[in-house]
């Protein structure tokens, strides 16, 4: 299975008053990591927009398991967990060395520039075919 790995150290601004990293920075670090798994494919998301798909979030679940803090760095480990006509499901996971701190998934729909759903683009399905065997 394919899984993209990207690392960031917390900044300051992404910390609450206690030091902890503050909970909605967890969807932004999914982001990047789901860019990287593009990234990897060969795709880029401004790309996609300029053939007038989008990808809007239609779900997010997230688990924490233990507080990340100021200049701690993690790895945001994503992979794609299912695809579908329409729409695709990431899992990700967020290290801290060898400790899971997080886990989650979100689900995405294309739509084009009108907010219409749309099917996924075969130059995504043909390079996850490619890169993942069994995952279309």
């Amino acid at each position: 299975m394919m899984e993209s790995k990207i690392k960031i150290s917390v900044r300051y601004q992404e910390t609450d008053r206690m030091g902890v990293a503050y909970h909605s920075n967890y969807l932004i670090w999914f982001e990047a990591g789901r860019t990287e798994f593009f990234k990897m494919l060969g795709v880029s998301y401004p790309e996609l927009e300029k053939q007038g798909y989008f990808l809007v979030v239609t779900d997010a679940q997230l688990s924490y398991k233990s507080p990340v803090t100021y200049e701690d760095s993690v790895e945001i480990v994503a992979r794609l967990k299912e695809m579908e006509s329409c729409s695709m499901v990431f899992e990700y996971d967020v290290k801290k060395s060898d400790l899971l701190v997080a886990h989650g998934t979100t689900r995405h729909a294309f739509v084009n520039a009108k907010g219409k759903v749309v099917k996924i683009p075969s130059a995504i399905i043909e390079a996850v075919s490619a890169a993942c065997p069994g995952s279309d």
